[in-house]
């Protein structure tokens, strides 16, 4: 059988992205299946975004993942988007399928996987989502989309807040309402979800972590963060010692690695394998998966 040297190429656009850890996943979920797939992590200023885009196909790249700042001005350059993606208005996933550029974003998908693994529903749960910018919005659509029955958004930004409400009763069959972060709030009664949205916590900051009442969480709910590093936040710390359920984020980023990995190969990604990987990146302890 003939060799080929040449790899499938996939990778991440982005600026500032030195810190971006996704190709340590999908290279090990690579390797585990014995794909001839390369991640590669660039870095692409805004300046150059239109030439980087330009070469994906020149390239003959298989697809590519887009962070901050390309989520938006990527919409321009694609040919197709999934309907959660046009209802976000952000893509973070490209895959190259019959000479056509297919966006997607994996960003919710990931935390509604996470949290199907840990067992918990989202049909007809109460949400309550701290944050309201790429990530929050991202989650909170996508666990409308999943049967949420309602998503009390809480920012520090009532303009941005306002509007992902209004994206969430538009395009969804869930309730939405927006509350003001202005003081140490309280989790409103009847929350079944608590989401930390917020990049508050993640190292080096790691003693940081939200301004909420932390005796209002109570034992009948489950509470999850978007920070991975480290995999246990003071957050979830926090939560815990209330008897909450907890889910951290590093399950969430496995998973969204793991749908990138799928969309671009056809191969169920090897979970386990990822987030090991990650861990051992990171130098986690055991975490929750």
């Amino acid at each position: 059988m003939k060799k080929n040297y040449r790899a499938e190429l996939v990778g991440v656009f982005g600026d500032p992205v030195d810190d971006n850890p996704t190709g340590v996943l999908e290279e090990a979920g690579f390797a585990a299946l014995g794909l001839n797939y390369r991640y590669i992590t660039m870095k692409v200023t805004p300046e150059d975004f239109d030439i980087a885009m330009k070469s994906l196909k020149a390239l003959h790249m298989k697809g590519m993942n887009l962070t901050m700042p390309h989520k938006i001005a990527v919409l321009p350059y694609l040919d197709e988007m999934s309907e959660a993606a046009k209802i976000i208005g952000a893509v973070n996933t490209i895959v190259i399928r019959d000479g056509k550029l297919v966006g997607d974003n994996t960003d919710g998908k990931g935390f509604v996987q996470a949290l199907r693994m840990e067992q918990v529903s989202l049909k007809d749960k109460r949400i309550t989502l701290l944050g309201a910018g790429g990530a929050a919005k991202a989650i909170a659509v996508e666990c409308a989309l999943a049967g949420a029955a309602s998503v009390t958004v809480i920012n520090r930004n009532q303009s941005h807040g306002e509007e992902l409400v209004q994206t969430i009763l538009e395009h969804t069959e869930a309730k939405a309402a927006y509350l003001p972060w202005d003081r140490t709030q309280p989790v409103p009664t009847g929350t079944d979800i608590l989401i930390n949205a917020t990049p508050i916590g993640f190292a080096p900051n790691v003693t940081a972590k939200p301004d909420i009442d932390y005796d209002t969480i109570t034992p009948n709910m489950t509470v999850s963060d978007v920070v991975f590093n480290p995999d246990i936040t003071e957050f979830l710390k926090a939560a815990a010692v209330r008897g909450a359920k907890t889910v951290s984020g590093l399950g969430m980023l496995v998973c969204q690695g793991a749908l990138n990995f799928t969309i671009w190969t056809g191969r169920e990604a090897p979970y386990d394998v990822m987030y090991q990987a990650l861990k051992k990146e990171f130098n986690l302890g055991a975490g929750n998966m």
